[in-house]
Parts: structure tokens; C-alpha cells; sequence
């Protein structure tokens, strides 16, 4: 079974994920980083890739791919850094990847390699939902390869319902219609959002991504969702320390 299904069968509620750009900060951080997250209890990791023009990301994480590109990283080498993962990693792992790198790889070629070293899942921002329907759903299903869709403030509740149709891994909650980066609070207006997409009762599990940052925003999230996704303060944590344990212990205590 799937990693992502099988954690969601186990786990319903208080999913904790975490997200990384690959190579940062330094090129050969990526293995340590997943493995001391596993240590530390999170339930899913994402390890973005880096690339030149991340549209959806913030400055942290968009400063972070920067410096991973001039670490020498490329999807490629991602590739070859995962190889023996899952000698000692147990937990689903998702590339985050934009659309170029993937193509560049060839999109089967790419699903094929992910089937090969372990990854369970991908997430596209910048793929549009029609083209993976008619394009590459077929060839993501044939490797075992859940692709998780995003979902916005301003995203129509037909497309809700046909992602969710669709897919079967978890839909992306993004909190605003927005770049990542940290928040001190969610207002009334995201929280409405929250509870507008809790009302679809829709059958994909849901966590919710961008600007969780501290106990407020994580327990808003955790309140309205099956989990969490934190990217940009585990980085932004990851640069001030250089050291890998004390900023998973910082983020622990962050937001315990």
C-alpha cells in the first residue's frame, strides 16, 4: 500500500508534515534532514527541489532554493541523494517540484524513478488540473505515484469536487491565496475558508499549508483539517542554527 494511504488509515487527525528545499543548506544536508525528522515524530516529509522561478514561494523559501542551485542541486542528483532511502526511512516522503525540472526529466521517466527509490507522492503547483486529467494521471497511477492537488481561497467548489474525485492521496490546503511564509495568526477570513471546505465533507483527507508558523496558527490548522504542512519556519530555523538536530528540537518546542 501507499505510504500516504496507509499513514491516513493509522492517523486521522493531527497529521504533522514538514517541508525542506532539497540541498540547503548544504548540498548533502537532504538525506540528514529526513532522517532526523523521522527521529522526531513528524508523520510526512515534502523535499522541494529547487528552481529558478518558484512562483509560489516566499522569500525564505525562494532564498533557499537560491542557495541550493549554487550548491550544485538539481533533480538529478535529488535522485541519486535518495537511491538507499529506504534502508532506514519508514515515513511517506512527496517531492515538491515545479513543472520545468519534471518535464526536462520526462514525466514517466521521473514517476518511474520515484517508484524505484521510494517516493509516494509528488506536488505540482504549476501543473493545471486539466492537463494532469488528460495527460499525466494515466502514467502517475501506472507508477503508483499519488499527485496531491492545491486548493486556494478562491478556488471553485466544482474544482474542489473534481479534485477530489480524482485524486486519492490528500488535497493541499493553502491558507491564502498567497507565497508561502510565515504567519502570527489566521484571521476571520481564512478561518471561514477552513470551515467552508470542512462543510464539502469531501473524501480526500486534508491538510492545510502556508503560514503556520507558531501554536496559534498550528492549532487553528489542526482544528480544521486532518493535518499540517510547515515549510518556511523549519527553513528559515534550519538557517539560523546550521545545525540540523537544533532546529528540529527549536521547531519542537516551537510549537509544542
Amino acid at each position: 500500500m501507499n505510504r500516504i494511504k496507509q499513514l491516513f488509515e493509522q492517523k486521522q487527525r493531527q497529521i504533522f508534515s514538514i517541508y525542506f528545499t532539497a540541498g540547503y543548506p548544504k548540498l548533502e544536508d537532504t538525506v540528514k534532514i529526513i532522517q532526523e525528522l523521522e527521529k522526531n515524530d513528524v508523520d510526512m516529509i515534502e523535499i522541494g527541489v529547487p528552481f529558478s522561478d518558484p512562483i509560489a514561494d516566499g522569500a525564505v523559501i525562494q532564498e533557499s532554493g537560491t542557495q541550493a542551485l549554487n550548491n550544485g542541486m538539481s533533480l538529478k542528483l535529488l535522485f541519486d541523494q535518495l537511491k538507499n532511502i529506504r534502508k532506514n526511512v519508514r515515513l511517506p516522503l512527496i517531492l515538491m517540484s515545479y513543472l520545468n525540472p519534471v518535464m526536462r526529466y520526462g514525466f514517466e521517466p521521473f514517476c518511474q524513478k520515484c517508484r524505484e527509490i521510494g517516493i509516494d507522492g509528488t506536488i505540482i503547483p504549476d501543473l493545471p488540473f486539466d492537463d494532469y486529467l488528460g495527460e499525466y494521471k494515466s502514467i502517475a497511477d501506472k507508477y503508483g505515484i499519488k499527485t496531491i492537488m492545491l486548493i486556494t481561497p478562491e478556488t471553485a467548489e466544482e474544482r474542489i469536487r473534481l479534485i477530489d474525485e480524482h485524486t486519492d492521496g490528500f488535497i493541499y490546503m493553502v491558507s491564502s491565496a498567497s507565497t508561502t511564509g510565515a504567519q502570527n495568526s489566521f484571521d476571520e477570513r481564512k478561518l471561514a475558508y477552513f470551515q467552508r471546505i470542512n462543510a464539502l465533507n469531501l473524501k480526500n483527507p486534508r491538510l492545510i499549508g502556508f503560514g503556520i508558523s507558531n501554536k496559534e496558527t498550528l492549532k487553528a490548522a489542526q482544528n480544521n483539517a486532518n493535518g499540517t504542512i510547515i515549510g518556511s519556519k523549519f527553513i528559515s530555523l534550519l538557517k539560523e542554527s546550521e545545525d540540523i538536530p537544533a532546529a528540529v528540537a527549536q521547531l519542537k518546542e516551537l510549537l509544542s
